[in-house]
């Protein structure tokens, strides 16, 4: 057993498409008993051993018949089915079994040839093993008569080579070559014979082939000597050849033979047949006319079915004994473009991922035509509008690639058309559809049903009530598709934001952990994550912003006056007061917002209810008619102080009313003392305006150093204002803001201070000229907008009347602002 390496150089091309174009043969004996090791192609074809299992190493035969296959534990070729040389190839010089090796993951292919040799295991044979032939006694010397040939199905040097006759007196054999190749042997009379003294003669004619050792057949040829009769028909020729084209009607004449015969009436008449060897084929697919020898189509002929066929016809005369001649007559079978092409799919279509480069191989297809030359060359194209392409491989072989992008979200399955069409004339075509599909490949993260989602929650709702459902959905499908929510990682109040709200990662429901409460906190947004299943994932995000609606949950808070001595504020007025004195006024905050911190005031209970009246907005305290002799020195006053939410909440304040006699309020002594008050308060203004321009000193220097130092590491790559922002930088001193307000005798100042974006904090001192102290209170942080709006309500409720301060208070007020003006520059 031989075996031979042959590359078929480099081609560029197909490399590309990792298709292999190098032949591997392997040379063989015929006959060999299954399951005979041919070779490792695996070693041959670079395969590590564990390739062949796992890359699926196959063979494809182009007849059909699977004669070999692969030992996959050894990568080993081997023999399946016996093989006969003579049944594939018949005679033919040399006999080619072509292969296909075939591989996936990639999938490449490997064509692979294997040489039948031939061995000598068939002996020449004549069909006939006895023949008679019947021969005037007249016949002159050098007469010749032919004879039936025999047949050997070998080839090469182990075909039919030589005939050889017995040793006898009046014959000789001669072997004739003809142009096929074909050996003839040919009887010559060397002696002249003699009925009377041999009726008969027995010769043995032997056919020898050229193998080792040397196989024979034997026939026996009966010579009988006849007296009458003398004359064989003798044919025109000693071959006719003949051609036809395939498909040739039936009854259409191929070739007409012609024999003369010497001879005389019933002597000379001549009738026509095949040889007996002839075989049923060549019976089946001609006729022989007996009278005239034309030879006649009898059958379709199929060019594919055979290309030449070879056969001998007898000429016999009507005399007593018969004689008869022979003639090889042989026939040439012109092939017709009359077979379509057929389309043959090496290995299934793979799935093709949607990420695949372009170039991936799909599929392994080749193309056949059992018609020849022209007719049977094929060419394959594709019917436009598939991202796919064909590239030729080898002796009609190609590799069905991707030639674009694949988007398996736009495109999931394609069916390839595959168009076959060969190059006779008419041309035929055939068409075979594939289907290809597209696998999916997580190239796609989930979309949000919209971007930004606005929640409103009431404050004071209960916990684990939902606040809303975000949706987000995946082209991809699979693993890839299934999406999982989450919220990240953020704070809110300095707080993270997974102690506020619980999100289902399954269907993106989110829930509250526990109420929520507008005066610390009005609105909060959250950074939700759509997340799908697939490796690596891939993900989107959406805000969800979500705002706290206000509930009427606080009651007025009263600021003045201040029980800081016990549940009860004491007033003093003089007995001398008229209608409409200003006693005091009553001021009071609500932590709601809108209408829930709309506050009205309502005197519910009085010593004297004739004797004062509460102002239903401001809260001032004044007397309805003038103080009497006999109206009591000590009058106790409850004020009631009421918001306008649902439900309404309310508090009450009681204030202590000391009538005396001889009584100065400072608003007399104000007016008595107009310069003085005058100068005191300038003073104040005094010290007010240098705080204001201090602070604002400072706010003008510190923005203007930001510019310069922004204006200079705008060089880098971010801006000294965005580092200030991430280091957590904070000014103290933006958006200060100092209020003076005045009511009568009523006199406070307010300190605010912070970012109007952050919490601030507001100060305020609260100074009345009636009471005993001087009272400083100190607001709850909340944000400067809302409070300053609050502020501003009550600002609007305040009389724009002169301030009024004792000497006492005022060295008090100044203190304020400056402890304050302090604290906040520094």
């Amino acid at each position: 057993m031989r075996r031979k390496w042959w590359m078929a150089g480099l081609l560029q091309a197909l490399a590309v498409w990792n298709i292999i174009e190098a032949q591997i043969r392997y040379t063989i004996p015929e006959e060999l008993n299954e399951g005979t090791v041919v070779g490792n192609i695996a070693k041959d074809l670079d395969l590590k051993l564990s390739e062949v299992f796992e890359r699926n190493l196959r063979i494809a035969s182009e007849s059909g018949k699977q004669y070999f296959g692969v030992d996959s534990a050894k990568g080993e070729l081997v023999v399946n089915e016996r093989i006969d040389r003579e049944t594939l190839c018949s005679q033919s010089a040399t006999c080619l079994l072509p292969l296909e090796a075939i591989v996936e993951n990639p999938l490449q292919l490997y064509r692979v040839e294997i040489e039948i040799q031939d061995i000598n295991d068939n002996s020449p044979v004549f069909q006939n093993n006895e023949k008679v032939l019947n021969i005037a006694e007249s016949t002159a010397p050098g007469a010749r008569f032919r004879l039936e040939a025999a047949q050997d199905p070998d080839a090469g040097s182990n075909s039919l080579r030589t005939y050889t006759l017995n040793k006898n007196e009046h014959f000789l054999l001669e072997v004739k070559t003809e142009n096929d190749g074909a050996v003839v042997p040919e009887l010559v009379l060397q002696s002249s014979l003699d009925r009377e003294k041999q009726p008969a003669l027995s010769l043995l004619l032997t056919a020898l082939d050229g193998g080792k050792p040397v196989r024979s057949g034997t026939a026996e040829i009966t010579v009988r000597v006849l007296d009458n009769n003398d004359n064989t028909p003798v044919f025109e020729k000693p071959q006719y050849d003949a051609q036809i084209a395939e498909n040739t009607p039936k009854g259409a004449i191929v070739i007409s033979v012609k024999a003369m015969d010497g001879d005389e009436g019933a002597n000379g008449e001549i009738h026509y047949s095949f040889a007996p060897h002839t075989s049923e084929l060549i019976q089946t697919l001609f006729s022989i006319d007996a009278i005239t020898g034309d030879l006649k189509v009898n059958s379709n002929i199929d060019y594919e079915a055979g290309g030449t066929f070879k056969f001998d016809i007898v000429a016999t005369d009507k005399g007593t004994p018969p004689m008869e001649g022979l003639c090889r007559v042989r026939v040439n079978i012109l092939d017709m473009n009359d077979n379509s092409p057929e389309i043959v799919l090496k290995s299934l279509p793979s799935p093709v991922r949607e990420d695949a480069p372009v170039g991936t191989v799909v599929a392994l297809i080749s193309a056949k035509d059992l018609d020849t030359g022209e007719n049977g060359k094929v060419s394959l194209t594709l019917l436009p509008g598939a991202p796919f392409s064909l590239k030729p491989s080898i002796s009609n072989h190609y590799t069905l690639i991707t030639d674009q992008k694949l988007d398996r979200e736009s495109h999931s399955v394609y069916n390839v058309v595959i168009v076959a069409a060969d190059s006779g004339s008419p041309q035929l075509t055939s068409k075979q559809e594939i289907v290809v599909s597209v696998l999916d490949v997580n190239d796609n993260p989930p979309i949000f049903t919209q971007p930004f989602y606005t929640v409103y929650v009431k404050e004071n709702s209960a916990a684990g009530s939902i606040l809303c459902s975000v949706s987000a959905s995946d082209p991809d499908q699979g693993e890839n598709a299934k999406v999982s929510y989450s919220v990240l990682d953020s704070r809110v109040l300095d707080t993270p934001v997974s102690s506020y709200i619980y999100i289902n990662s399954d269907n993106g429901s989110i829930y509250t952990m526990h109420s929520f409460d507008y005066e610390k906190m009005k609105v909060f947004q959250i950074q939700v994550q759509a997340k799908d299943h697939g490796s690596p994932s891939l993900s989107s995000n959406a805000t969800v912003h979500v705002f706290i609606l206000d509930q009427n949950d606080n009651a007025p808070a009263v600021i003045y006056p201040s029980a800081v001595l016990g549940s009860v504020s004491h007033q003093r007025m003089p007995r001398s007061a008229k209608a409409g004195h200003l006693v005091t006024k009553v001021t009071a905050v609500d932590a709601d917002s809108g209408h829930n911190a709309w506050i009205s005031y309502r005197l519910a209970e009085a010593t004297d209810a004739s004797l004062f009246s509460v102002n239903l907005h401001t809260g001032e305290v004044r007397t309805k008619r003038s103080v009497s002799e006999q109206d009591d020195s000590s009058q106790r006053l409850l004020i009631e102080i009421k918001d306008n939410g649902e439900p309404v909440q309310s508090t009450t304040v009681t204030v202590d009313v000391l009538i005396e006699d001889g009584f100065h309020e400072p608003v007399s002594d104000y007016r008595k003392k107009s310069a003085e008050i005058s100068k005191k308060s300038g003073k104040i203004t005094l010290y007010l305006i240098i705080s204001l321009a201090s602070v604002s000193l400072l706010c003008l220097m510190t923005f203007f150093i930001l510019l310069v130092k922004c204006a200079r590491g705008s060089r880098g790559s971010s801006s000294c204002c965005i580092r200030r922002s991430e280091s957590g930088y904070k000014n103290p001193n933006r958006n200060l803001q100092i209020q003076l307000n005045t009511d009568g005798p009523i006199k406070y100042v307010e300190v605010l201070g912070g970012d109007m974006m952050s919490q601030s904090q507001s100060f305020g001192s609260y100074l009345s000229p009636m009471s005993e102290f001087s009272d400083f209170t100190l607001v709850k942080p909340s944000s400067t907008t809302d409070f300053t709006d609050t502020l501003n309500v009550l600002d609007a409720s305040l009389p724009d009347s002169t301030w009024k301060f004792e000497s006492q208070q005022v060295r008090d007020a100044v203190h304020f602002v400056s402890l304050h003006n302090f604290y906040l520059v520094g």
